[in-house]
């Protein structure tokens, strides 16, 4: 059973490739010089060269404030790839699993997003992504577009990993703290995918259409910053000083959405996945990047 993982090299392909899968599944996760999803034709070759069970689209330009002047590179990537893969899928009837981003929303709603709540993306990285939703979500019936946010893992660049080698260079870090979101840990991520990937497959009747895995619970940046520290003083990690700032103080090209928490109750009442604390995951993940003894 081959299952094709795009964006094989970022934090969720690497969790998806070390995940214990059952015995007959085959995790394919072709670099980008191997498949670029942005030709028509490498999309094709790809389909031509193997048949897939499922396809799980984890690539994505993830650069948020460059994509306010890479326009075009953001959307080739996160739009056209997306619906390229629509459409080979859908010809093979193939189930499609797309990640999408909280950046979809824009961040104004009081309290939590539910799939449903209209889009309305504040940047480039945003709309690029909504316009890969509407490709997959149109594209292919067998399709699930699944939105997660603030991912974090000891693997790649993400805010965790940039935290803790900032705090061994500085003494004081200033961190946004009016920015509410949900800390996702890319292999929890990776466990959720895997388990809707695998019902796709062997229930032609499985649940589609747009679904939210964020780990339970909220905070801000500066919140997570401070318990990161927290975790990693533990082992004799850096531990500096986190202020507190707003979003006006920390000016960035791209806008963010304020609030950023997604609502996971309907994944759970469908699939039967209910995320755990993200407190518990950020501990597994600081806890893996303890230097080892001697």
């Amino acid at each position: 059973m081959n299952i094709l993982v795009t964006g094989g090299q970022g934090q969720l392909g690497i969790e998806l490739a070390a995940m214990a899968w059952p015995a007959g599944v085959q995790i394919h996760a072709p670099t980008r010089t191997e498949l670029d999803l942005t030709s028509a034709e490498s999309v094709r070759s790809a389909f031509a060269a193997r048949s897939y069970a499922a396809v799980i689209n984890a690539a994505a330009y993830t650069a948020v404030d460059r994509a306010e002047s890479e326009i075009g590179a953001a959307f080739a990537a996160n739009a056209l790839g997306p619906a390229l893969l629509a459409e080979a899928t859908k010809t093979t009837g193939t189930p499609l699993i797309q990640i999408s981003t909280d950046y979809v929303f824009d961040g104004s709603k009081q309290g939590v997003y539910e799939e449903e709540y209209p889009v309305k993306p504040l940047g480039v990285y945003g709309a690029s992504k909504e316009a890969g939703e509407q490709a997959v979500r149109t594209g292919n019936p067998r399709s699930i577009i699944l939105r997660t946010a603030w991912l974090v893992s000891p693997h790649r660049r993400n805010f965790i990993m940039t935290m803790l080698r900032l705090g061994a260079e500085q003494p004081v870090l200033r961190v946004v703290d009016d920015q509410r979101g949900c800390p996702t840990s890319a292999a929890d991520l990776a466990a959720a995918v895997s388990a809707i990937a695998l019902r796709m497959i062997d229930d032609p009747a499985a649940p589609t259409g747009d679904y939210h895995f964020v780990n339970a619970g909220d905070t801000t940046w500066c919140g997570l910053a401070r318990y990161a520290f927290a975790l990693a003083a533990e082992f004799s990690g850096p531990s500096p000083i986190v202020e507190a700032i707003t979003t006006a103080e920390f000016p960035t090209p791209a806008r963010r959405p304020a609030n950023s928490r997604l609502s996971t109750a309907k994944l759970a009442r469908d699939f039967g996945i209910a995320p755990r604390p993200w407190q518990d995951a950020v501990k597994d993940i600081v806890g893996k990047l303890r230097p080892a003894p001697g």
